[in-house]
This record gives structure tokens, C-alpha cells and sequence, in this order.
């Protein structure tokens, strides 16, 4: 049993240090951890705080690089992916407006009317989404259907597509240690396919992630495999001998001679993905975007508001760095935590009137706000 590493989730490309430390493969980072610059000028600049939407909390961007093999490794290097390896695989660009930040990653098209299934974390914060289906050049804009975050699932809708060919999906109860298998990706965000050969190494495998100091997620059901896989490859199939998918790239290691890298198993994958289609939310099950806010919030007691950011209801509402929001429909406030909670249960469009504590004089004042699409979960 290989040992249960801990990683970042969102577009963190891995932790440093150790024999064994694993980074998820969302690629092509680039820009500030919350973007300051996008919210008002009195705004926490902590890479701690939390944008609040309903529970948002921007992923943290890491620029050191991971994964792939040494100069004196046995893997075999990646090489361009094949006109057969990039049937139904696409390459996926994010922008993450609230950060100044955008990221990159793989997906795979499940339906003929562009239904796309990829990682969470290569679309987690994202304000915008373009997708391109590789082996035709077309470029669509992508909405998200639905995400999971414990579970690192999320679902994607091409705008205006039809007549899309899919992944060709494992019929045969998927593989075994010693299989050969071949990764493909959009490899360190590059925009081109690359396929890296390999073999599974053990099956059931589990690992723990976590996001800005929050509770750690754990995923298992892992196929493990031995590839040389980078950054930008994730959401991307692991095909089987066959030609079949059967599992979906999520994370590798750093810091070792050969690359260890972990898919989730397709049809753990797809069960999720079912879900989110059908649009049955769950307390892991997010569908559509969440509702959003618009502030940052600082560590401490109460929910006081570290800033607010531009073009948001908050900033509409009047709220400024200071005041400490005390209720949300008369239901009392008294945490970060609290506020979050009553934020999650509401979808965007819904108005809700928030009660708060003016900094600058102490009075109470209460004002309704509209909530919007926030960035994707």
C-alpha cells in the first residue's frame, strides 16, 4: 500500500518537499492569489481569507512545477497524442476573474451534444471557461453543469454543440496492476495533446487533499499508475490497451525519479457525473454556480467583512472592510462559518436581506441584495 499523501486541491500545482508529494494537474497558472487589485482598495490582501459567494474559497495558485520524470528515469517521455488518443479529448482554458489568475487542464466529451466531463479542481474558481475539441479545431464556451469537490468531479456544457464524437468508454470491467495504459492531456497547458505510456502500479488507492487550511477531502478508488504525466493533464482519459477509457488523470508526484500519478476510475467518475446531470444537488453535489456575494472575510470572531470586491452585490449594498454582517433574513450571524452556511442554501438571483454593523459609526443597517453566479465551486 503506497503511503496517504497530502496535497493542495484547486489549481495548486503540489506541495514541496519529501519523497512523495503529490500536486493535482490543473496547468498553466499564472497571476495573484485573490486579486487585490480586483476589489475595492481597503480589501484583505491575506492569501487566508475567503471570497464569500456561498462558500467560495479561491484555490490557491502555486507557480513551482511538478511531476514529470528526471533526466534518469526509465519512463518513457510523452510524445503527440495520435488522431485515435484524441477522439472526444479536449483541451480546457480557464479564467479565474476574481483572482487575476488563469488555469488550464483536459476533459472528455461524453455526449454528441457537448456534455464534458473533467476534474473539479481544473475549473474551480473559474469565471469563464473555453473549451477546444482537439481532433477538430472548434472552440466553444463552456458553462458548468454541476461539480463535486470531495469527490474532484465536475461536469461541463459546450455552448451551440452537436454532432460531437465521445471517449470510447471501458466495456470490460476496467484493469489490473501490470496493465499497460497511456495518459493524455493537455500537457503543461500547452494547448497540444500529449500521450504518456505507462503501467498501473496498484488499484484502490487513496489520498487526502486539502484547500487553504480547510478540512481535508479524501479521495479513494484510485487507480494508481506509473506515467509521465505533468501539469495541465488532468481531467484527460487513461486508456486502457484498447483504446478505452478507464480511468480520468488527477494527480502525480513530485520530487521522485519516476512519476507516480492517480486517476479516478471512470465509473466512479461517471456515477457522479450521472448525478449532476440529472441535477440532483447533495451536500458534495453543486449544480449550476453558486450564489455570490462578493466579500472577502478575514480569520476572527464574527463576520467581519476584510473586503469587498468590484462589480458585486456587496460592493452594491454599501458594505465596506470593517463591518461585521450580523444576520442574513433575520437570522442571526455570529461566524465566518455561520454566514457561509445560510449563503450555501440560496442560488443565485435569490435576494436576501442582509443586516450588518456599520464600521465607521456602529449603527445597524440592513439593505436587500440580489446574489449572482458566483465562480464555479
Amino acid at each position: 500500500m503506497a503511503p496517504r499523501p497530502v496535497v493542495r486541491r484547486g489549481v495548486a500545482l503540489g506541495a514541496a518537499g519529501g519523497a512523495l508529494a503529490l500536486g493535482l494537474l490543473a496547468g498553466g497558472v499564472s497571476g495573484g492569489l485573490i486579486a487585490a487589485a480586483l476589489a475595492s482598495s481597503d480589501t484583505d490582501t491575506a492569501s487566508t481569507s475567503t471570497v464569500e459567494g456561498a462558500a467560495y474559497a479561491p484555490p490557491t495558485i502555486d507557480h513551482r512545477s511538478f511531476g514529470g520524470p528526471t533526466s534518469e528515469s526509465d519512463q518513457s517521455p510523452a510524445t503527440a497524442a495520435t488522431a485515435d488518443q484524441q477522439v472526444g479529448v479536449v483541451t480546457i482554458t480557464t479564467v479565474l476573474g476574481y483572482q487575476d489568475a488563469s488555469a488550464a487542464g483536459t476533459g472528455m466529451v461524453l455526449t454528441s451534444d457537448g456534455l464534458v466531463l473533467t476534474n473539479n479542481h481544473v475549473i474551480e474558481g473559474s469565471t469563464s471557461i473555453e473549451v477546444t475539441v482537439e481532433s477538430t479545431g472548434e472552440t466553444y464556451t463552456a458553462v458548468v453543469v454541476g461539480t463535486d469537490a470531495s469527490s474532484d468531479v465536475a461536469v461541463l456544457q459546450l455552448q451551440d454543440a452537436s454532432g460531437l464524437t465521445t471517449v470510447a468508454l471501458d466495456d470490460d470491467n476496467g484493469v489490473a496492476v501490470g496493465d499497460a495504459v497511456t495518459a493524455v492531456g493537455n500537457a503543461e497547458g500547452g494547448g497540444d495533446l500529449l500521450a504518456a505510456l505507462g503501467s498501473v502500479t496498484a488499484l484502490d488507492q487513496t489520498m487526502t487533499a486539502s484547500s487553504n487550511g480547510s478540512s481535508p477531502e479524501t479521495l479513494d478508488g484510485l487507480i494508481q499508475f506509473s506515467a509521465a504525466v505533468v501539469g495541465g493533464d488532468s481531467g484527460g482519459p487513461v486508456y486502457d490497451d484498447e483504446g478505452e477509457v478507464i480511468g480520468m488523470t488527477t494527480a502525480a508526484s513530485s520530487g521522485t525519479v519516476d512519476t507516480i500519478a492517480y486517476a479516478i476510475d471512470i465509473e466512479d467518475a461517471l456515477v457522479i457525473a450521472h448525478q449532476i446531470q440529472t441535477g440532483v444537488a447533495s451536500d458534495t453535489v453543486t449544480i449550476g454556480y453558486p450564489a455570490f456575494l462578493g466579500i472577502s472575510l478575514g480569520s476572527g470572531s464574527g463576520a467581519v467583512v476584510a473586503g469587498v470586491l468590484e462589480g458585486t452585490p456587496a460592493a452594491s449594498s454599501g458594505l465596506v472592510a470593517g463591518d461585521v454582517i450580523t444576520a442574513v433574513d433575520g437570522v442571526a450571524v455570529t461566524s465566518s462559518s455561520a454566514l457561509s452556511a445560510l449563503l450555501d442554501a440560496h442560488a443565485p438571483g435569490d435576494t436576501v436581506t442582509l443586516t450588518w454593523t456599520v464600521a465607521a459609526t456602529g449603527a445597524s443597517t440592513s439593505t436587500s441584495v440580489t446574489l449572482i453566479a458566483g465562480p464555479a465551486d
